[in-house]
């Protein structure tokens, strides 16, 4: 998936309903990323996705690439 010229990949995780990883991989640090999951184990839409995606960047630290 590619949000605001970004690479993701999105896979819900095997055996967790509503749960999802989001490996950053265009970003500044190999296989970072972060996950979500959902309190009732319903699946996420692809707009909350892509909201979810385009907040993530925002918080990395430009100097060290990782979250502050």
């Amino acid at each position: 998936m590619k949000v605001d010229g970004h690479d993701w990949l999105v896979k819900e995780r095997p055996g967790t309903a509503g749960c999802y990883d989001f490996d950053w991989i265009s970003g500044p640090n190999p296989g970072y990323g972060f996950s979500l999951q959902t309190s009732n184990g319903i699946s996420i839409t692809e707009a909350d996705m892509r909201r979810s995606i385009a907040s993530f960047p925002a918080e990395i630290n430009p100097e060290t690439g990782y979250l502050d």
